[in-house]
């Protein structure tokens, strides 16, 4: 295993999403595995906490922290935090500082990076630029629709330039797609690897599944958010009576500014807001489809613990690629509305089906531990630096 001293910051480490999720197994793995390992993430107050191999630097965010997204805030003033987390770094002696992001904690991890003579990686999670886009599509509503789709470009267009020029200051970085290995690799001239992505296959399993009605329950787990198309499930909802089925209800899991909207126009779902730990797991188990709308997701962890669960998935194109969701196997791809209610249809109506796809899915899962994901990310900073070292040497001559 290698001995590379690790210092994550991250934007994201209590909140319930993705990032956070990869965080906190990052953290627990080299916990396990004895590794020095530095986390700096948001705290209810600011410490640091020695526990053997781990060290973690909470910093509270200031009364200027704005809000980004629902749980999700950004803090201008981090910077006052700097030359003590500097200290921190020097004292840790980090081989390498990992960002997961241009949120404030990942500017935070640039400057410290920077100051000494650190090398730096930056993991790409978020599409932020096509989030940008579906929200400017829903300000814009109202406008023609020539305007609003050139408004639209042009707001995707800007962020995603920013975005670029932002990961142009790590040495190297990771994505969890090919598509996006490679725009990286054009667009910053700097190497880009892949980034895997694991489950905890013993917290989501079937066996947690303890539900008490027969009604066939179709979930989803995430923001109820524009930029997750979360607006399907209306129609979802219409096309399923529509077509003679009335014993069936919605879960939907998750807070964000399309809750309102949701709960106004469907009839028969339940919205929870966030759930976590044993809540969450009995909730992914007692689903009968995962029903997963999104096109902006660079991967979409909740799939993995969807699919742990013993749970079918339907997703669109791109998140079938990005996951490996093999149709007709472990779920369905849907290109469109039609295609989603004739994937939820089959397997309303046929549970011999339901069973089979139920343990392909779980067997998939399966094959996902995050052991073996941190083990490949150590193995893909040894070939970065020496790649990044290679180059740089090259260069000089």
């Amino acid at each position: 295993m290698s001995s590379l001293r690790v210092a994550l910051f991250t934007d994201s480490f209590d909140e319930a999403n993705g990032v956070a999720t990869f965080c906190q197994q990052f953290a627990a793995f080299t916990q396990q595995k004895e590794i020095p390992f530095l986390c700096v993430r948001n705290g209810a107050r600011t410490q640091a906490i020695y526990d053997q191999s781990l060290t973690t630097l909470e910093l509270k965010r200031s009364l200027a922290a704005f809000p980004v997204d629902y749980e999700f805030r950004c803090d201008p003033l981090l910077s006052r935090y700097k030359n003590w987390v500097t200290d921190q770094l020097r004292l840790f002696r980090a081989d390498l500082v990992h960002i997961t992001g241009p949120g404030d904690f990942g500017i935070l991890g640039f400057w410290a990076a920077h100051s000494l003579g650190i090398p730096l990686v930056a993991s790409w999670h978020t599409n932020l630029h096509e989030y940008a886009g579906r929200r400017l599509d829903k300000l814009a509503s109202r406008l023609p629709a020539s305007w609003r789709n050139r408004i639209v470009r042009w707001g995707e267009d800007l962020s995603f330039d920013a975005l670029m020029r932002f990961y142009r200051l790590p040495r190297f970085t990771l994505a969890p797609e090919e598509s996006m290995i490679r725009l990286l690799r054009d667009r910053t001239h700097r190497p880009a690897y892949f980034l895997p992505h694991g489950v905890d296959t013993d917290f989501y399993s079937p066996s947690r599944h303890n539900r008490r009605t027969d009604s066939f329950c179709i979930g989803y787990v995430g923001r109820l958010t524009p930029e997750k198309s979360v607006r399907l499930f209306v129609e979802l909802e219409q096309r399923l009576r529509a077509a003679g089925q009335l014993e069936f209800r919605l879960m939907l899991v998750g807070e964000g500014s399309e809750k309102g909207w949701l709960r106004k126009n469907l009839s028969s779902a339940e919205l929870p807001g966030i759930l976590r730990g044993e809540a969450l797991a009995e909730a992914f188990a007692n689903m009968d489809v995962f029903v997963f709308p999104s096109r902006t997701d660079t991967f979409g962890l909740v799939l993995l613990e969807a699919m742990a669960s013993g749970v079918p998935v339907v997703v669109c194109p791109e998140t079938s690629v990005r996951v490996g969701v093999q149709h007709g196997v472990t779920g369905f791809v849907a290109e469109d509305v039609g295609g989603f209610t004739e994937s939820v249809l089959r397997l309303m109506n046929n549970e011999a089906l339901r069973r089979d796809m139920s343990c392909a899915a779980r067997r998939f899962a399966c094959s996902r531990a995050w052991s073996r994901v941190f083990e490949q990310v150590y193995r893909t900073y040894e070939i970065g630096l020496a790649e990044c070292g290679t180059m740089r040497l090259t260069s000089g001559r």
